[in-house]
């Protein structure tokens, strides 16, 4: 055995035992004619002591050890003398008199530390390395334990793991799929699976009942923060249920995740909003409610009231009262109004009214508004004397709502009332079936064609679609979206109507989707479904900003695996056997 302990375990009821311990040199400290040296594994820290007195050779050797030197070791656990309180081992060190050095090591790149000094690009370059770091290993440990949580919670409830292919047929409606080439097929591909919808759908069909995988899924899209290109899901699918019981058991997965992981009791009910709402008090289909900041429409104070061009032509005006803030200076006003400028926000401009705590009022628009206006906008917002309120105007009001929000939150950054501590979960419903996409001229489908409408709006289908209400449903915390699913189609001819109106000829429909329409003939139960995004769960629980740190190798921003450069050429061989010829367009 190459040790009898790991570097985490021993404590001060183990002295005088002798062990035999394995790891890294995570430091190398002189201190006269003692040498110590911390030695890490997965499972924590231990210092090791080398003394000249014992062994004057040995302590030399231990003075030579680089970082991350892979050795084994065998001592007598004693008590320490000077203890450590910030490690769970601080209270022993290992009297070392054997040393066996199993690997040398190069310096490495950065310091395999918390606070590293590598970049991220460094980091993922060397990733291996960085997995040593005990933050980055953490945030793999706990996606385990969630994982073995969520799958103990499911199988509590009758659900059944089934794994569906990775190999699949492409479905273009959506993001872009990833695809595969054929080589028994000349000039066929497969596509990497979005998710597995159709199949997990076809499994209700063959009456699985209650399913569930922990998938890998693949979306050729733009990366961001929360994105990745291969990610997984935490993909489920119930027979015989309706919009309330598919929220019911998610919500009681969800409950006992966060008790369990983070000792957080959720409400035992969690508070539902409609999309209609959420975008007209918030400006966001995933509202972060960890603070206010509620939007107030502002468009009829200001009607006819005013000289100000700009409010009298918008069609949405609405504005947030930022507490305690009417002290901002003329600098951070400036700062605030250059950030929604930008291109990621859009806005034109910003306008803003300081109520003084001395009860004068400073504003960007007093000259064209009287006070006794300025004083109806106050008690619209619900101000109060120190506190600042920010407007911002538009002719299209949810893409002005959309910017409001962009800044809601940054002030909210900016007041340190966006705490990873505390946690507010909520169900987004009632979302709009369609949405009119202007590149493709045509309405989409805003989550999939399988989406059932709402059975009161279905007599809007023909005549206006735009105004029926999809049976969706989308789990938010924290103004992140961390699941979503709806109620499915069940029935062959809705389906139909549904892929008319997103503009799929006949044949299209049977050539992409006809073994799903085929299958609806054959007794399809009513059903419907829910995917979490895992890697978007931990982070959450783990507190990070982005979810690369849960993800064991990452890409960077460009897809790019620069730990392997993937993606990468092929080779003329391979070309040749796959009968590709690649053409790439200079840009």
């Amino acid at each position: 055995m190459y040790r009898t302990n790991t570097c985490g375990e021993l404590r001060l009821a183990d002295a005088g035992k002798r062990v035999t311990l394995a790891g890294w040199v995570q430091r190398v400290r002189k201190m006269g004619g003692m040498t110590f040296v911390d030695l890490r594994d997965r499972y924590g820290i231990t210092q090791l002591v080398f003394s000249e007195e014992a062994d004057k050779d040995l302590c030399e050797a231990a003075g030579h050890l680089g970082r991350e030197y892979c050795i084994q070791v065998e001592g007598t656990v004693s008590e320490r003398q000077s203890r450590n309180p910030k490690m769970e081992t601080g209270d022993i060190e290992l009297l070392v008199d054997r040393m066996t050095t199993l690997s040398s090591s190069v310096t490495p790149p950065f310091t395999i530390e918390e606070n590293t000094d590598g970049g991220d690009e460094l980091r993922m370059k060397y990733r291996y390395l960085d997995l040593r770091r005990a933050c980055v290993r953490k945030n793999l440990e706990l996606r385990h334990r969630m994982t073995i949580l969520i799958r103990n919670f499911l199988d509590s409830r009758d659900f059944i793991e089934v794994e569906t292919p990775i190999l699949i047929g492409s479905t273009p409606e959506g993001a872009r799929d990833f695809v595969v080439p054929s080589r028994m097929n000349p000039g066929q591909f497969y596509a990497l699976p979005q998710s597995p919808q159709t199949l997990k759908q076809l499994l209700m069909v063959a009456g699985f009942d209650r399913y569930f995988q922990i998938a890998k899924c693949f979306r050729d899209e733009d990366l961001r923060a929360d994105r990745q290109p291969e990610f997984t899901q935490i993909d489920c699918e119930m027979s015989f249920v309706d919009q309330e019981d598919v929220i019911g058991i998610f919500e009681d997965m969800c409950r006992m995740l966060f008790r369990e992981v983070r000792g957080v009791e959720l409400p035992a009910k969690l508070r539902q909003m409609t999309w209609h709402e959420a975008m007209s008090r918030y400006g966001s289909d995933k509202p972060d409610l960890r603070f206010g900041m509620e939007f107030v429409e502002l468009k009829d104070t200001f009607a006819g009231k005013g000289s100000f061009a700009v409010f009298n032509d918008a069609a949405y005006i609405g504005g947030i009262c930022v507490p305690g803030c009417a002290n901002y200076s003329r600098k951070q006003m400036d700062e605030l109004t250059d950030f929604v400028k930008r291109p990621q926000v859009g806005a034109k401009g910003l306008v803003y009214i300081k109520y003084n705590a001395d009860g004068t009022v400073k504003s960007s628009i007093d000259k064209f508004y009287t006070p006794e206006v300025l004083a109806e906008v106050k008690e619209a917002m619900g101000a109060k004397d120190g506190d600042l309120v920010l407007i911002l105007s538009g002719d299209k009001p949810n893409k002005t709502r959309v910017q409001l929000c962009t800044l809601r939150l940054e002030m909210g950054d900016r007041l340190g009332l966006r705490d990873k501590n505390k946690f507010e979960c909520l169900w987004i419903v009632d979302f709009p079936l369609f949405e009119w996409s202007d590149e493709e001229q045509r309405l989409m489908a805003t989550h999939h064609p399988f989406t059932m409408p709402n059975p009161d709006d279905i007599p809007l289908l023909d005549e206006h679609p735009e105004q029926v209400r999809a049976k969706a449903y989308d789990f938010v915390c924290n103004g992140v979206e961390v699941g979503g699913g709806s109620l499915r189609i069940h029935d062959s001819q809705l389906q139909e109507k549904m892929f008319g109106i997103l503009g799929f000829t006949q044949e299209r429909a049977e050539a992409q989707f006809g073994f799903l329409m085929n299958a609806f003939k054959y007794g399809a139960p009513p059903h419907a479904g829910l995917a979490f995004g895992l890697d978007r769960f931990v982070s959450i629980m783990a507190g990070l900003d982005s979810i690369r740190d849960c993800i064991a190798f990452p890409k960077n921003n460009s897809g790019r695996d620069v730990m392997l450069d993937a993606p990468s050429e092929l080779a003329p061989q391979q070309l040749e056997e796959l009968q590709i010829k690649v053409d790439v367009r200079q840009e």
